[in-house]
């Protein structure tokens, strides 16, 4: 342990000299391989706290997919079927519930995630190890490592891939400082945890929440507490679908995120599982293909460079088939760090199987939102709690 960490440079290559560092006490981290940047260690240590707090609240193991100090993806370790397994890429492997959750994590924008920080809730085993070995990735942040594990991690990159383990027992001090332009801001930090009085004030006629739906709740909420403001977030089957992240207008963040919700349901289409993918493409040109494959405006010139991934030109969806398929969605919260000033999220949120909604409130308009989501059936929970994060 030690009370100062110094790095290359900042956030950029000209923002020389830098370091992380204690004023009181030791680092609670310390690094087993290679050297973090700047903006992996925030990618680490906002992803480590999302991760620690889905595990306590759960009681799962729980993983995060960062970039650029937001989650692409978030989940804990249920269970995956099969079609799942397929488009994230882990049919092949035999996978541990924290390798489940990193699975799950990873999987859901796979572009997004490329070169991510992982944050992992537990101690890393060797099916996790395995599965991170072969992604595109910066470093992990976990609690420790399985010797074989961390074996595995140290031989990624060769010996680049920076493995950083975190004291689980830390806690940071109550007020938080951070300065800007010279200038000292200091708050108390946001400690609060997720409790379930926050899913208690029922707000549409509406009243049904499963336990399903109260844990996906749970997995917004804290994806939601640390992901830049403002956002929304969309989450299905213990894991986040789609993260919208620091845009100035919610309804964009709603837009955003529900884009990515879709992708990832119109990736379980069979007409995608079995796209003819040449022998030895690498996955994230898979990655890059299928996704332009299920955007709806491709041109005739990116067309033509489907030869290089595919033994065969397929045929895109059609507009009613993606609509068939996407209506096929449901069960699906959506999450928001702050109140709905209209009741366009709702609008949209309704086309990508939304049924449950938990926000804070507190705008003029609560009445026109509830009356939306009164309108689609939704069930929509008032936390009153808000969830910045800057």
């Amino acid at each position: 342990m030690s009370t100062s960490l110094p790095l290359r440079y900042g956030a950029n290559p000209q923002q020389a000299p830098a370091r992380v560092f204690m004023k009181n006490g030791d680092l609670p981290i310390t690094v087993l391989s290679s050297s973090p940047g700047y903006i992996n260690l925030l990618d680490a240590l906002n992803s480590w706290q999302l991760v620690k707090e889905l595990k306590l609240t759960t009681g799962l193991p729980a993983a995060s997919s960062f970039k650029h100090v937001s989650p692409s993806g978030a989940a804990v370790g249920t269970p995956l079927s099969d079609v799942l397994k397929k488009i994230y890429f882990v049919d092949d492997l035999e996978l541990s519930p924290l390798a489940t959750a990193y699975a799950r994590a990873r999987g859901v924008d796979r572009m997004s995630s490329f070169g991510d920080w992982i944050a992992l809730s537990d101690i890393v085993d060797v099916p996790t190890a395995k599965l991170i070995s072969r992604e595109v990735s910066d470093g992990v942040i976990a609690p420790g490592y399985e010797p074989e594990a961390l074996n595995i991690l140290k031989e990624k990159k060769k010996g680049k891939y920076a493995v950083v383990q975190i004291d689980s027992a830390y806690e940071p001090e109550p007020i938080e400082t951070r300065d800007v332009y010279g200038i000292t801001f200091e708050q108390h930090r946001n400690d609060r945890i997720v409790s379930q009085i926050d899913f208690t004030n029922i707000v549409t006629k509406k009243k049904n929440l499963s336990e399903n739906a109260i844990r996906d709740m749970t997995i917004a909420w804290i994806t939601l507490k640390y992901t830049q403001s403002n956002s929304v977030c969309y989450a299905v089957d213990g894991q986040v679908i789609g993260v919208g992240a620091g845009q100035q207008s919610r309804v964009h963040c709603a837009r955003l995120a529900g884009a990515k919700a879709d992708m990832w349901r119109l990736r379980q289409h069979p007409h995608v599982l079995n796209l003819p993918f040449k022998t030895g493409i690498k996955r994230p040109d898979r990655d890059n293909a299928i996704d332009q494959f299920l955007q709806p405006d491709v041109t005739d010139a990116e067309k033509a460079n489907w030869k290089e991934v595919f033994s065969e030109s397929p045929q895109q969806l059609s507009p009613e088939e993606r609509r068939v398929w996407l209506d096929g969605m449901s069960d699906v919260v959506l999450g928001s760090d702050a109140f709905f000033p209209f009741r366009d999220s709702i609008d949209r949120a309704a086309k990508s199987g939304v049924r449950y909604v938990l926000q804070p409130g507190g705008s003029n308009r609560d009445e026109d939102v509830i009356s939306a989501c009164d309108e689609y059936g939704m069930t929509m929970v008032f936390s009153g709690i808000r969830l910045f994060h800057h």
